[in-house]
């Protein structure tokens, strides 16, 4: 039987995301068990969700919602989902400059939607970028951040990897 597989939907403007999603991905993979498939928004479709056993979605909040990448993924594959991906486990992760409330209860409603089911605690990571020349730098999230998206990671895979989700 193949391993179960974890895909993470993901989008990011100024890197502080991706390096999020590179922490994730290296705990996915170093607990075992699973597979893990990160996929850029603008790549992914429907099809990828279905194939996959969990999904995480990644982005940063762009003036106080989800990237435009996410959104346009989310335009081109939630009709495709409704009614296909019910109990499938989730996770969010977002990086955001001051907030990211908005975007975690935006993909939240995406997810109810869905009717996938969250199964850990959003990652919010705030960079506190004020100002447009801090919003548009190049972002490297602390190691404390890196530290609970690797755990995030190991969680998803050993959840998956047990049966648990």
């Amino acid at each position: 039987m193949a391993e179960p597989l974890l895909l993470v939907v993901w989008h990011s403007q100024t890197g502080g995301t991706a390096a999020l999603v590179r922490a994730l991905v290296a705990g996915a993979q170093a607990e075992g068990g699973v597979r893990v498939r990160g996929l850029p928004a603008a790549q992914a479709c429907a099809s990828d969700v279905l194939a996959a056993d969990g999904v995480v979605f990644a982005t940063p909040e762009c003036l106080a919602a989800i990237s435009g990448q996410l959104k346009d993924f989310f335009d081109r594959s939630y009709y495709p989902l409704l009614g296909r991906c019910e109990g499938k486990p989730c996770a969010l992760v977002v990086c955001a400059g001051s907030d990211g409330q908005p975007s975690i209860a935006q993909l939240r409603r995406i997810a109810t939607g869905l009717r996938l089911r969250e199964v850990a605690e959003p990652l919010l990571v705030c960079t506190h970028a004020q100002g447009p020349e801090a919003i548009q730098a190049a972002k490297h999230p602390p190691e404390e951040a890196l530290e609970q998206a690797r755990e995030l990671g190991r969680t998803l895979a050993a959840g998956l990897a047990l049966g648990i989700w």
